[in-house]
């Protein structure tokens, strides 16, 4: 590992959907966007759904992350995700109709409705199609 590189893995409870060097990780959290480099003060948060970007040497990698925790320490940063997505794996049709139904579903208001679980399928929806874009 160079000294300019850090660990990164980024594991959902279907695989391990990223393992790798990085000269620098960005994603979300409920508090804002967060751009780690190597030796980063140890930190624990809540991601929040958002397009990872992962700095390589090579190049970037760009995901969809849905939610979970994230453990940063100065030469590791691991996410747990609930869903992570490469853009190939996105279809972009289905997105859009999550984005239709969320956006209904907040639109009416009904009683019955979990107003946050719909705002949080809207979020899905509209990072899946940035990430598309």
């Amino acid at each position: 590992m160079a000294d300019n590189t850090f660990k990164v893995s980024i594991i959902t409870p279907e695989r391990t959907f990223y393992e790798g060097e990085a000269e620098m990780v960005e994603f979300n959290t409920v508090e804002g966007q967060i751009g780690v480099y190597p030796k980063h003060i140890p930190l624990t948060t809540v991601i929040a759904p958002g397009i990872c970007t992962i700095h390589e040497a090579e190049g970037q990698k760009r995901a969809a992350v849905h939610a979970g925790l994230a453990e940063v320490l100065p030469d590791k940063v691991t996410l747990l995700a609930e869903i992570a997505e490469w853009p190939e794996e996105i279809d972009l049709e289905r997105a859009r109709s999550a984005e239709d139904r969320a956006r209904e579903r907040l639109a009416n208001k009904a009683e019955n409705v979990d107003l946050l679980r719909a705002e949080i399928a809207l979020k899905k929806a509209l990072v899946r199609q940035d990430l598309k874009a």
